[in-house]
Protein backbone atom coordinates (compact mmCIF):
# COMPACT_ATOMS: atom_id res chain seq x y z
CA UNK A 1 0.00 0.00 0.00
CA UNK A 2 3.06 2.59 1.15
CA UNK A 3 4.14 1.40 -1.91
CA UNK A 4 1.35 2.31 -4.42
CA UNK A 5 1.21 5.98 -2.22
CA UNK A 6 4.61 6.58 -3.07
CA UNK A 7 4.07 5.64 -6.84
CA UNK A 8 0.92 7.97 -7.26
CA UNK A 9 2.93 10.76 -5.00
CA UNK A 10 5.34 10.53 -7.74
CA UNK A 11 2.97 10.24 -10.75
CA UNK A 12 1.21 13.78 -9.28
CA UNK A 13 4.67 15.54 -8.82
CA UNK A 14 5.77 14.16 -12.78
CA UNK A 15 2.55 15.47 -13.74
CA UNK A 16 3.53 18.98 -12.00
CA UNK A 17 6.71 19.35 -13.29
CA UNK A 18 5.61 18.41 -16.89
CA UNK A 19 2.01 20.91 -16.73
CA UNK A 20 4.67 23.70 -15.82
CA UNK A 21 6.42 23.59 -19.36
CA UNK A 22 3.33 25.92 -21.05
CA UNK A 23 3.77 28.81 -18.97
CA UNK A 24 5.64 31.07 -20.64
CA UNK A 25 7.94 31.61 -17.13
CA UNK A 26 8.45 27.94 -17.11
CA UNK A 27 9.55 28.07 -20.49
CA UNK A 28 11.87 31.17 -20.32
CA UNK A 29 13.64 29.45 -16.76
CA UNK A 30 14.51 26.23 -18.50
CA UNK A 31 15.74 28.20 -21.83
CA UNK A 32 18.00 30.15 -19.76
CA UNK A 33 19.47 27.07 -17.90
CA UNK A 34 19.76 24.81 -21.21
CA UNK A 35 21.70 27.67 -22.68
CA UNK A 36 23.72 28.42 -19.30
CA UNK A 37 23.38 31.89 -20.08
CA UNK A 38 22.38 32.47 -16.21
CA UNK A 39 23.23 36.48 -16.32
CA UNK A 40 22.29 39.60 -14.84
CA UNK A 41 20.02 40.65 -18.13
CA UNK A 42 18.75 36.71 -18.21
CA UNK A 43 17.39 37.32 -14.92
CA UNK A 44 15.89 40.70 -15.88
CA UNK A 45 14.26 39.19 -18.51
CA UNK A 46 12.50 36.65 -16.04
CA UNK A 47 11.49 39.39 -13.28
CA UNK A 48 9.82 41.40 -16.31
CA UNK A 49 7.47 38.06 -17.10
CA UNK A 50 6.28 38.21 -13.45
CA UNK A 51 5.75 41.51 -13.42
CA UNK A 52 4.10 41.73 -16.75
CA UNK A 53 1.33 38.76 -15.50
CA UNK A 54 0.82 39.97 -12.10
CA UNK A 55 -2.21 37.53 -11.80
CA UNK A 56 -1.00 34.81 -13.48
CA UNK A 57 2.68 34.59 -11.08
CA UNK A 58 1.12 36.36 -7.65
CA UNK A 59 2.79 33.95 -5.21
CA UNK A 60 6.36 35.04 -6.99
CA UNK A 61 5.42 38.65 -5.76
CA UNK A 62 5.46 40.20 -2.50
CA UNK A 63 3.10 42.85 -1.24
CA UNK A 64 5.17 45.88 -2.96
CA UNK A 65 5.20 43.94 -6.62
CA UNK A 66 8.32 43.14 -6.27
CA UNK A 67 9.51 39.55 -7.31
CA UNK A 68 9.64 37.35 -4.59
CA UNK A 69 13.47 35.54 -4.94
CA UNK A 70 12.76 33.16 -2.40
CA UNK A 71 9.51 31.91 -4.09
CA UNK A 72 11.44 32.70 -7.73
CA UNK A 73 14.15 29.92 -6.93
CA UNK A 74 11.98 27.68 -5.50
CA UNK A 75 10.77 27.38 -8.59
CA UNK A 76 14.30 27.60 -10.54
CA UNK A 77 15.51 24.33 -8.42
CA UNK A 78 12.38 22.61 -9.39
CA UNK A 79 13.12 23.29 -13.06
CA UNK A 80 16.62 22.46 -12.59
CA UNK A 81 16.39 19.57 -10.90
CA UNK A 82 13.61 17.97 -13.88
CA UNK A 83 16.73 18.33 -16.19
CA UNK A 84 19.34 15.91 -16.99
CA UNK A 85 21.69 16.17 -15.66
CA UNK A 86 20.69 18.78 -13.22
CA UNK A 87 20.98 22.45 -12.80
CA UNK A 88 21.22 24.82 -10.19
CA UNK A 89 21.15 28.33 -10.47
CA UNK A 90 21.40 31.13 -7.60
CA UNK A 91 19.57 34.08 -8.01
CA UNK A 92 20.41 35.77 -4.71
CA UNK A 93 23.36 37.87 -5.93
CA UNK A 94 20.91 39.24 -8.46
CA UNK A 95 18.61 41.31 -6.64
CA UNK A 96 17.13 44.74 -7.78
CA UNK A 97 19.36 47.60 -7.20
CA UNK A 98 17.93 51.02 -6.73
CA UNK A 99 17.71 53.27 -10.30
CA UNK A 100 18.83 56.78 -10.52
CA UNK A 101 17.65 59.46 -12.27
CA UNK A 102 19.43 62.25 -14.17
CA UNK A 103 17.85 64.43 -15.94
CA UNK A 104 19.42 66.78 -18.94
CA UNK A 105 17.44 70.06 -19.71
CA UNK A 106 18.32 71.90 -22.84
CA UNK A 107 18.83 75.12 -22.56
CA UNK A 108 18.77 76.37 -26.08
CA UNK A 109 17.45 79.48 -28.24
CA UNK A 110 14.35 77.51 -28.90
CA UNK A 111 13.53 76.25 -26.04
CA UNK A 112 13.54 78.98 -23.53
CA UNK A 113 10.02 80.40 -25.21
CA UNK A 114 8.54 76.95 -24.12
CA UNK A 115 8.32 78.10 -20.38
CA UNK A 116 6.49 81.59 -19.74
CA UNK A 117 4.69 82.92 -16.79
CA UNK A 118 1.89 83.64 -19.01
CA UNK A 119 1.49 79.71 -20.37
CA UNK A 120 0.31 76.64 -19.62
CA UNK A 121 3.96 75.39 -18.73
CA UNK A 122 3.40 71.58 -20.03
CA UNK A 123 7.07 71.31 -20.83
CA UNK A 124 7.64 72.22 -16.57
CA UNK A 125 4.80 70.02 -15.63
CA UNK A 126 6.31 66.82 -17.77
CA UNK A 127 9.66 66.82 -16.47
CA UNK A 128 8.08 67.62 -13.24
CA UNK A 129 6.16 64.76 -13.16
CA UNK A 130 8.93 62.59 -14.01
CA UNK A 131 10.54 63.74 -11.17
CA UNK A 132 7.98 63.27 -8.75
CA UNK A 133 6.92 59.78 -9.62
CA UNK A 134 10.30 58.14 -9.74
CA UNK A 135 10.53 55.48 -7.20
CA UNK A 136 13.27 56.96 -4.67
CA UNK A 137 13.67 60.10 -6.08
CA UNK A 138 17.21 59.55 -6.38
CA UNK A 139 17.29 62.51 -9.25
CA UNK A 140 20.28 64.91 -10.18
CA UNK A 141 20.05 67.50 -13.01
CA UNK A 142 22.14 69.00 -15.64
CA UNK A 143 21.57 71.91 -17.68
CA UNK A 144 22.78 71.50 -21.83
CA UNK A 145 23.65 72.97 -24.44
CA UNK A 146 27.37 73.22 -26.13
CA UNK A 147 27.96 71.20 -22.82
CA UNK A 148 26.41 69.62 -19.97
CA UNK A 149 26.38 71.92 -16.76
CA UNK A 150 25.23 70.65 -13.13
CA UNK A 151 21.99 72.68 -11.94
CA UNK A 152 23.20 74.96 -9.52
CA UNK A 153 19.67 74.33 -7.10
CA UNK A 154 18.21 71.75 -5.58
CA UNK A 155 15.77 68.97 -7.06
CA UNK A 156 12.83 70.99 -4.85
CA UNK A 157 14.05 74.24 -6.27
CA UNK A 158 14.29 73.33 -9.72
CA UNK A 159 10.76 71.62 -9.19
CA UNK A 160 9.11 74.91 -7.33
CA UNK A 161 11.18 77.47 -9.90
CA UNK A 162 8.32 79.18 -12.36
CA UNK A 163 10.90 80.53 -14.56
CA UNK A 164 13.69 77.74 -15.35
CA UNK A 165 15.41 79.29 -17.87
CA UNK A 166 15.38 82.82 -16.44
CA UNK A 167 17.16 81.00 -13.52
CA UNK A 168 19.72 79.28 -15.42
CA UNK A 169 20.67 82.12 -18.16
CA UNK A 170 24.21 82.59 -18.59
CA UNK A 171 24.54 78.90 -18.26
CA UNK A 172 26.65 77.41 -20.98
CA UNK A 173 26.39 79.21 -25.23
CA UNK A 174 22.53 79.01 -25.65
CA UNK A 175 23.33 79.63 -29.25
CA UNK A 176 23.79 75.62 -30.43
CA UNK A 177 23.42 72.55 -29.07
CA UNK A 178 26.64 69.91 -29.17
CA UNK A 179 24.69 66.85 -29.70
CA UNK A 180 27.66 64.82 -29.92
CA UNK A 181 28.93 66.48 -27.05
CA UNK A 182 25.98 65.44 -24.65
CA UNK A 183 24.76 62.52 -25.65
CA UNK A 184 28.12 60.98 -25.95
CA UNK A 185 28.79 62.03 -22.56
CA UNK A 186 25.21 60.70 -21.09
CA UNK A 187 26.17 57.51 -22.73
CA UNK A 188 29.74 57.16 -21.66
CA UNK A 189 28.81 58.15 -17.62
CA UNK A 190 25.90 56.08 -17.39
CA UNK A 191 26.36 52.71 -15.43
CA UNK A 192 24.04 49.77 -14.92
CA UNK A 193 20.84 51.47 -12.56
CA UNK A 194 21.27 54.86 -14.13
CA UNK A 195 18.17 56.23 -15.83
CA UNK A 196 18.72 59.27 -18.38
CA UNK A 197 16.11 61.45 -19.62
CA UNK A 198 16.91 64.34 -22.17
CA UNK A 199 14.29 67.31 -22.37
CA UNK A 200 14.59 68.43 -25.84
CA UNK A 201 13.19 70.09 -29.12
CA UNK A 202 15.47 67.85 -31.07
CA UNK A 203 16.89 70.04 -33.52
CA UNK A 204 20.29 69.81 -34.47
CA UNK A 205 21.83 72.88 -34.75
CA UNK A 206 25.48 73.12 -35.19
CA UNK A 207 27.45 75.55 -34.28
CA UNK A 208 28.30 77.56 -37.56
CA UNK A 209 25.44 76.36 -40.19
CA UNK A 210 25.49 79.60 -42.49
CA UNK A 211 25.12 79.38 -45.68
CA UNK A 212 24.85 75.02 -45.05
CA UNK A 213 22.56 73.14 -47.03
CA UNK A 214 19.49 71.45 -45.53
CA UNK A 215 20.31 68.36 -47.28
CA UNK A 216 24.16 68.72 -45.78
CA UNK A 217 23.02 69.76 -42.36
CA UNK A 218 20.43 66.45 -42.17
CA UNK A 219 22.83 63.22 -43.30
CA UNK A 220 25.28 65.51 -41.19
CA UNK A 221 22.67 64.68 -38.39
CA UNK A 222 21.83 61.56 -39.81
CA UNK A 223 25.67 60.32 -39.60
CA UNK A 224 26.09 61.24 -36.03
CA UNK A 225 23.48 60.04 -34.07
CA UNK A 226 24.56 56.69 -35.68
CA UNK A 227 27.85 57.00 -35.24
CA UNK A 228 27.38 58.14 -31.00
CA UNK A 229 24.79 55.27 -30.36
CA UNK A 230 26.41 52.54 -32.41
CA UNK A 231 28.89 52.25 -29.55
CA UNK A 232 26.28 51.65 -26.97
CA UNK A 233 23.95 48.49 -28.35
CA UNK A 234 23.50 47.60 -24.96
CA UNK A 235 21.45 50.65 -24.50
CA UNK A 236 17.83 51.03 -25.16
CA UNK A 237 16.34 54.40 -25.89
CA UNK A 238 12.75 55.57 -25.72
CA UNK A 239 11.57 58.63 -27.46
CA UNK A 240 8.28 60.41 -26.36
CA UNK A 241 6.47 63.49 -28.06
CA UNK A 242 4.80 65.76 -26.15
CA UNK A 243 3.51 69.82 -27.29
CA UNK A 244 3.85 72.78 -25.36
CA UNK A 245 2.69 76.52 -25.52
CA UNK A 246 5.57 78.33 -27.13
CA UNK A 247 6.38 82.03 -27.53
CA UNK A 248 9.05 83.86 -28.42
CA UNK A 249 11.71 83.64 -30.98
CA UNK A 250 12.34 80.72 -33.04
CA UNK A 251 15.70 79.56 -34.37
CA UNK A 252 15.43 77.64 -37.88
CA UNK A 253 18.01 76.53 -39.56
CA UNK A 254 19.27 79.70 -41.71
CA UNK A 255 19.33 80.90 -37.84
CA UNK A 256 17.32 83.96 -38.69
CA UNK A 257 15.14 84.38 -35.89
CA UNK A 258 11.40 84.94 -36.13
CA UNK A 259 8.75 85.04 -33.37
CA UNK A 260 6.33 82.71 -32.97
CA UNK A 261 3.33 82.00 -30.58
CA UNK A 262 1.09 78.82 -30.78
CA UNK A 263 1.68 74.92 -30.08
CA UNK A 264 5.07 73.22 -30.53
CA UNK A 265 6.59 69.46 -30.03
CA UNK A 266 9.15 68.78 -27.62
CA UNK A 267 10.44 65.87 -26.64
CA UNK A 268 11.59 63.07 -24.04
CA UNK A 269 14.37 60.84 -24.57
CA UNK A 270 14.66 58.07 -22.25
CA UNK A 271 18.12 55.97 -22.22
CA UNK A 272 18.39 53.08 -20.13
CA UNK A 273 20.65 49.45 -20.32
CA UNK A 274 17.97 47.30 -22.28
CA UNK A 275 17.10 45.14 -18.67
CA UNK A 276 16.53 48.32 -16.82
CA UNK A 277 13.83 49.76 -19.70
CA UNK A 278 12.43 46.26 -19.60
CA UNK A 279 12.09 46.18 -15.92
CA UNK A 280 10.40 49.67 -15.65
CA UNK A 281 8.09 48.70 -18.71
CA UNK A 282 6.94 45.60 -16.33
CA UNK A 283 6.37 47.81 -12.91
CA UNK A 284 3.57 50.18 -12.14
CA UNK A 285 5.97 52.37 -9.87
CA UNK A 286 7.82 54.04 -13.92
CA UNK A 287 4.33 54.07 -15.73
CA UNK A 288 4.92 58.08 -15.28
CA UNK A 289 7.88 58.08 -16.81
CA UNK A 290 7.34 54.81 -19.66
CA UNK A 291 3.59 56.06 -20.20
CA UNK A 292 3.53 60.25 -19.77
CA UNK A 293 0.09 60.42 -20.07
CA UNK A 294 0.44 64.11 -21.88
CA UNK A 295 2.68 62.31 -24.87
CA UNK A 296 1.85 62.27 -27.91
CA UNK A 297 3.09 59.88 -29.46
CA UNK A 298 6.36 57.36 -28.58
CA UNK A 299 8.35 54.71 -29.69
CA UNK A 300 11.27 52.70 -28.35
CA UNK A 301 14.84 51.58 -29.96
CA UNK A 302 16.34 48.57 -29.37
CA UNK A 303 12.94 46.54 -27.62
CA UNK A 304 13.75 42.63 -27.93
CA UNK A 305 11.24 40.72 -28.49
CA UNK A 306 8.88 39.63 -25.50
CA UNK A 307 6.70 36.46 -24.52
CA UNK A 308 3.08 37.00 -23.82
CA UNK A 309 1.15 35.02 -21.89
CA UNK A 310 -1.91 33.77 -24.24
CA UNK A 311 -4.48 31.16 -24.53
CA UNK A 312 -7.39 30.17 -27.16
CA UNK A 313 -10.97 30.22 -26.01
CA UNK A 314 -12.52 27.04 -25.88
CA UNK A 315 -15.72 29.03 -25.77
CA UNK A 316 -16.75 32.24 -26.74
CA UNK A 317 -19.48 33.93 -29.42
CA UNK A 318 -17.96 34.52 -32.15
CA UNK A 319 -16.44 31.17 -31.93
CA UNK A 320 -17.55 28.76 -35.29
CA UNK A 321 -17.06 25.46 -36.45
CA UNK A 322 -14.86 22.88 -33.72
CA UNK A 323 -11.63 22.39 -32.23
CA UNK A 324 -9.99 20.84 -29.04
CA UNK A 325 -7.46 22.69 -27.08
CA UNK A 326 -5.33 20.26 -25.89
CA UNK A 327 -4.29 19.45 -22.44
CA UNK A 328 -0.68 19.01 -22.54
CA UNK A 329 -0.28 22.03 -24.89
CA UNK A 330 -2.72 24.78 -24.56
CA UNK A 331 -1.07 25.99 -28.33
CA UNK A 332 -2.24 23.41 -29.77
CA UNK A 333 -6.03 22.71 -31.40
CA UNK A 334 -7.26 19.08 -32.66
CA UNK A 335 -10.44 17.83 -34.60
CA UNK A 336 -10.17 21.58 -36.56
CA UNK A 337 -13.53 21.49 -38.21
CA UNK A 338 -15.10 24.20 -40.15
CA UNK A 339 -18.75 24.94 -39.75
CA UNK A 340 -20.77 22.48 -41.35
CA UNK A 341 -23.10 24.76 -43.35
CA UNK A 342 -20.37 27.55 -43.76
CA UNK A 343 -16.62 25.80 -43.85
CA UNK A 344 -15.60 28.84 -41.72
CA UNK A 345 -13.72 27.96 -38.74
CA UNK A 346 -13.10 30.75 -36.40
CA UNK A 347 -11.24 31.00 -33.08
CA UNK A 348 -10.28 33.98 -30.76
CA UNK A 349 -7.41 34.03 -28.67
CA UNK A 350 -6.98 35.89 -25.41
CA UNK A 351 -3.43 37.67 -24.78
CA UNK A 352 -1.88 39.82 -22.70
CA UNK A 353 -0.21 42.68 -24.73
CA UNK A 354 0.06 45.70 -22.11
CA UNK A 355 3.54 44.90 -21.38
CA UNK A 356 4.90 45.78 -24.98
CA UNK A 357 5.04 49.25 -24.35
CA UNK A 358 2.54 49.91 -27.02
CA UNK A 359 -0.41 52.56 -26.92
CA UNK A 360 -3.84 51.31 -27.05
CA UNK A 361 -4.55 52.63 -30.78
CA UNK A 362 -1.60 50.44 -32.16
CA UNK A 363 -2.67 47.00 -29.88
CA UNK A 364 -6.30 47.51 -31.62
CA UNK A 365 -4.87 48.25 -35.04
CA UNK A 366 -5.07 44.46 -36.91
CA UNK A 367 -3.23 46.26 -39.88
CA UNK A 368 0.18 46.15 -37.54
CA UNK A 369 -0.01 42.66 -37.02
CA UNK A 370 1.72 39.89 -39.36
CA UNK A 371 -0.17 36.60 -39.86
CA UNK A 372 1.28 33.43 -41.83
CA UNK A 373 -0.86 30.60 -42.37
CA UNK A 374 -1.47 28.08 -44.77
CA UNK A 375 -5.60 28.47 -44.36
CA UNK A 376 -5.72 32.13 -45.40
CA UNK A 377 -6.88 32.99 -42.31
CA UNK A 378 -8.30 36.67 -41.33
CA UNK A 379 -7.69 38.66 -38.27
CA UNK A 380 -9.23 41.05 -36.26
CA UNK A 381 -8.28 43.00 -32.59
CA UNK A 382 -10.69 43.80 -30.04
CA UNK A 383 -9.54 45.06 -26.46
CA UNK A 384 -10.81 43.23 -23.13
CA UNK A 385 -13.71 44.93 -21.44
CA UNK A 386 -14.63 44.44 -17.97
CA UNK A 387 -17.98 43.09 -18.95
CA UNK A 388 -16.73 40.45 -21.06
CA UNK A 389 -15.54 38.62 -18.22
CA UNK A 390 -18.06 35.78 -16.75
CA UNK A 391 -17.95 33.01 -13.95
CA UNK A 392 -17.43 30.82 -17.37
CA UNK A 393 -14.69 32.29 -18.97
CA UNK A 394 -12.64 34.06 -15.85
CA UNK A 395 -9.58 31.41 -16.32
CA UNK A 396 -8.81 32.54 -19.40
CA UNK A 397 -9.95 36.52 -19.93
CA UNK A 398 -8.99 37.49 -16.45
CA UNK A 399 -5.58 39.63 -16.96
CA UNK A 400 -5.83 39.57 -20.62
CA UNK A 401 -6.36 43.22 -22.27
CA UNK A 402 -6.93 41.48 -26.12
CA UNK A 403 -8.97 39.18 -27.78
CA UNK A 404 -7.24 38.22 -31.20
CA UNK A 405 -9.63 37.01 -33.72
CA UNK A 406 -8.56 34.20 -36.69
CA UNK A 407 -11.58 33.40 -39.90
CA UNK A 408 -11.39 31.46 -42.80
CA UNK A 409 -11.33 27.88 -43.95
CA UNK A 410 -8.95 25.66 -42.39
CA UNK A 411 -7.44 24.08 -45.42
CA UNK A 412 -5.87 20.82 -42.80
CA UNK A 413 -4.70 18.42 -42.42
CA UNK A 414 -2.47 20.89 -40.72
CA UNK A 415 -1.47 24.64 -40.32
CA UNK A 416 0.61 26.47 -38.14
CA UNK A 417 -0.75 30.13 -37.23
CA UNK A 418 2.01 32.95 -36.43
CA UNK A 419 0.49 35.94 -35.32
CA UNK A 420 3.92 38.43 -34.83
CA UNK A 421 3.39 42.17 -34.23
CA UNK A 422 6.59 43.51 -36.62
CA UNK A 423 8.91 45.70 -34.80
CA UNK A 424 9.24 48.73 -37.54
CA UNK A 425 9.72 52.54 -37.31
CA UNK A 426 5.93 53.72 -36.85
CA UNK A 427 4.71 56.40 -39.20
CA UNK A 428 4.21 59.50 -36.42
CA UNK A 429 8.44 60.49 -36.90
CA UNK A 430 7.97 60.57 -40.87
CA UNK A 431 4.45 62.95 -40.16
CA UNK A 432 6.68 64.65 -37.43
CA UNK A 433 9.42 65.53 -39.71
CA UNK A 434 10.00 68.68 -41.20
CA UNK A 435 13.06 69.26 -43.71
CA UNK A 436 12.34 73.39 -43.93
CA UNK A 437 11.62 75.64 -41.17
CA UNK A 438 11.77 78.79 -41.87
CA UNK A 439 8.34 79.73 -42.25
CA UNK A 440 6.21 79.35 -39.13
CA UNK A 441 3.19 79.94 -41.06
CA UNK A 442 3.24 76.91 -43.47
CA UNK A 443 1.16 74.26 -42.14
CA UNK A 444 2.35 71.91 -40.09
CA UNK A 445 5.08 74.06 -38.84
CA UNK A 446 3.67 73.14 -35.42
CA UNK A 447 3.22 69.61 -35.49
CA UNK A 448 6.59 69.06 -36.81
CA UNK A 449 10.56 69.21 -35.89
CA UNK A 450 13.24 69.76 -38.32
CA UNK A 451 15.33 66.46 -39.21
CA UNK A 452 13.47 64.62 -36.03
CA UNK A 453 13.26 61.33 -38.78
CA UNK A 454 17.17 61.34 -39.82
CA UNK A 455 18.53 61.69 -36.54
CA UNK A 456 16.30 58.45 -34.79
CA UNK A 457 16.92 56.79 -38.48
CA UNK A 458 20.56 57.29 -37.22
CA UNK A 459 19.72 55.78 -33.79
CA UNK A 460 18.08 53.22 -35.63
CA UNK A 461 21.06 51.95 -38.08
CA UNK A 462 23.34 52.62 -34.70
CA UNK A 463 20.98 49.51 -33.07
CA UNK A 464 19.60 47.70 -36.12
CA UNK A 465 16.06 47.52 -36.94
CA UNK A 466 13.54 44.63 -37.25
CA UNK A 467 12.34 41.59 -35.65
CA UNK A 468 9.20 41.14 -33.79
CA UNK A 469 7.75 42.75 -30.56
CA UNK A 470 5.95 39.60 -30.07
CA UNK A 471 4.98 35.97 -31.70
CA UNK A 472 1.50 34.37 -31.14
CA UNK A 473 1.59 30.61 -32.56
CA UNK A 474 -1.34 28.21 -32.50
CA UNK A 475 -0.58 24.96 -34.24
CA UNK A 476 -4.20 23.27 -35.78
CA UNK A 477 -4.83 19.48 -36.87
CA UNK A 478 -7.60 17.50 -38.34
Amino acid sequence: MKHLISLLLLGVMTLAVTSCGSSPLDKAIKRVLVQQDTTQAQFDSICSIIQQNPDRYKQYLDQQGQVNVTELQALIDRIGADLRPPIRWDIAPYGQQELSLTIYFERSGSMVPYDNAGDRGQLKKAVNDIINHFPGRKVNINIVNDNIYPYQGSVDQFIQDRNIYASTAGVGNSAFTDFQQIFGAILKAQDATNVSVVVTDLIYSPADATDVSIDKILNEENSLATSIFRQYKGKSVLVHQLMGDYNGKYYPYTNRPVEFRGMRPFYLLVIADTPVMDRMAAQKDYSQLMHPAEARNSYRFNQSEASVDYCVLPDWKDNAGRFRVDHKDATRLTKCEGDKTTGVLCLTIAARLDGLQKDEAFLADARNYKLQSTSGFELSVTPVTPDMITGNNKMYLEGKTHLITLKGKFAGPRDQVSISLPNEMPAWIAQSTSRDDTNTAANGFSTTTLGLKEFLDGIASAFGTGGNYTTITVKLEN
